[in-house]
């Protein structure tokens, strides 16, 4: 009898731990590896683009993947950042325009759509905010951190030994000459005009009508329809209902929404934390963002 006992206790503990495996092993999939894009029919797709823009080619590869994915008919970019690197702003901007031959695109703005993310938004076919949305901030900017008085009370010195007078502009470790600050001055003066040229061709204006509203100045979603850079004051519900529409969609849209794939790193850490090395190695950063 007590020998029975101790079989049916092991068949039951031996069923217990593997029904547990089972539901982790379930949890971990849906958690950290599916995507919310089962099932058939017609789809928006929705590409999230939240927090300071940083060079990260899997948002990238992420628009591409919905622009080649023959179930969905139009894109939806939610949009609520203050904007971020230059060159990684223009590397999503080229992305939807690509994604943009196939399939309509629509922009949302969020709580904040500036500078960077609006320059993402002028890619979409329509762009849709709320009336009390920061957006605009239609600039550049490039800021520098100076250590030498700090170096100087702590009894610390930096010797550098260069080739070409302009390989160390922004060091930290001493004041911008005159001549630096001009170079910088032009090469943010391309940049910039690069960012009005993207407004004029996103939103159909002439350049001088852009520059007229850019020099970084922020408006509400209200004043940025006025203007032009907004086509219409709406909700996040309604620029998805937008979108199907102009896909031809009849009926509640169904979503197509990627799970973003962590690594252990950032399980562990953060995003942020795991981003830290890339943000201090930088020493020259173009930003289209908010300062």
């Amino acid at each position: 009898m007590a020998r029975n006992k101790n079989v049916v206790f092991i068949i039951l503990f031996a069923g217990a731990v593997l029904l547990s495996v089972v539901c982790l092993a379930l949890y971990v999939g849906l958690v950290f590896l599916a995507d919310d894009d089962a099932g058939f029919g017609d789809a928006v797709a929705v590409v999230d683009i939240h927090g300071e823009i940083l060079y990260d080619l899997s948002k990238v590869q992420e628009i591409e993947s919905h622009r080649d994915n023959d179930r969905v008919r139009a894109i939806l970019l939610h949009i609520n950042s203050p904007g971020g690197g230059v060159a990684a702003s223009q590397a999503i901007y080229h992305a939807v325009m690509s994604a943009r031959d196939k399939k309509p695109v629509v922009a949302v703005l969020g709580p904040v759509a500036a500078s960077g993310g609006y320059y993402i938004a002028c890619a979409a076919d329509s762009i849709v905010a709320y009336e009390g949305t920061l957006t605009g901030s239609i600039g550049v900017i490039a800021s520098f951190i100076r250590t030498e008085e700090l170096f100087r009370k702590v009894g610390l010195g930096v010797t550098v030994i260069k080739a070409g007078k302009l390989k160390d502009v922004g060091s930290p470790h001493r004041k911008m000459t005159q001549d630096e600050k001009l170079y910088m001055g032009a090469l943010l003066d391309n940049v910039y005009v690069q960012f009005l040229e993207a407004v004029s061709a996103g939103r159909g204006m002439p350049l001088a009508q852009v520059e007229d509203l850019a020099e970084g100045r922020l408006y509400s979603g209200e004043e940025a329809q006025e203007l032009g850079l907004v086509d219409l004051i709406g909700t996040y519900e309604e620029a998805l209902d937008l979108a199907a529409d102009m896909a031809g969609i009849e009926g509640p849209p169904k979503v197509i929404k990627k799970r973003r794939r962590r690594t252990l790193a950032e399980i562990l850490l953060g995003r942020v934390a795991t981003s830290l090395p890339v943000l201090v190695g930088d020493r020259v950063r173009l930003q289209y963002i908010m300062p």
